[in-house]
């Protein structure tokens, strides 16, 4: 069985089953190595030693116009698939054992969240995961959260401190808590 086939099909598994902690475990320690390694790194003098690492950490491949600005968290790396001409300032964190496409053009302030986790009400020990995709040219403004199961449309901006619960139609602007549509381009 693999776990992460598991959760894109949005089964629900306890974090204290054998194949969790066998196969996410084993991930997100394989990552969080990564990204200290990239995150102590200078980025004036080590371009060279940072790619390669982002190109270990995201294993479905990292294009060659495509730059995460360290330091950075991403926790399952085998989930996060990353188009061309796609960049992330500084800061980023992604969780993203329920998978993450980010598609061609993204743009992503600082200290920006993507997270596919989360827990059930009833018994927290037991996660839940929606994926998240981020369509052609969608902006993501800084420290803004994309919460499970959101599609950002092509074109999209996010407001800076927004918290984005539902998807955002393409070329619209959303602001706020919980992220609400105030403008179309």
């Amino acid at each position: 069985m693999n776990i992460f086939d598991d959760f894109k099909q949005g089964r629900k598994h306890s974090i204290k089953e054998p194949e969790y902690v066998e196969q996410v475990h084993v991930e997100i320690d394989r990552c969080t190595s990564i990204c200290h390694k990239i995150s102590t790194l200078d980025p004036a003098e080590d371009k060279e030693s940072i790619r390669k690492l982002e190109q270990e950490l995201l294993t479905c491949g990292l294009k060659d116009s495509s730059f995460f600005t360290p330091p950075l968290m991403i926790d399952c790396g085998c989930t996060m698939h990353v188009g061309e001409n796609v960049f992330a300032n500084h800061g980023l964190t992604v969780m993203s054992l329920g998978s993450v496409f980010i598609e061609d053009g993204v743009m992503m302030g600082p200290e920006v969240a993507l997270l596919t986790v989360n827990h059930e009400p009833k018994n927290i020990r037991v996660l839940t995961t929606g994926s998240i995709t981020l369509r052609k040219n969608a902006w993501i403004g800084a420290r803004a959260i994309i919460l499970p199961g959101v599609t950002v449309g092509e074109n999209a901006i996010v407001a800076s401190g927004a918290v984005v619960t539902k998807d955002v139609p393409a070329n619209t602007v959303v602001a706020g808590v919980p992220a609400k549509p105030i403008k179309t381009i």
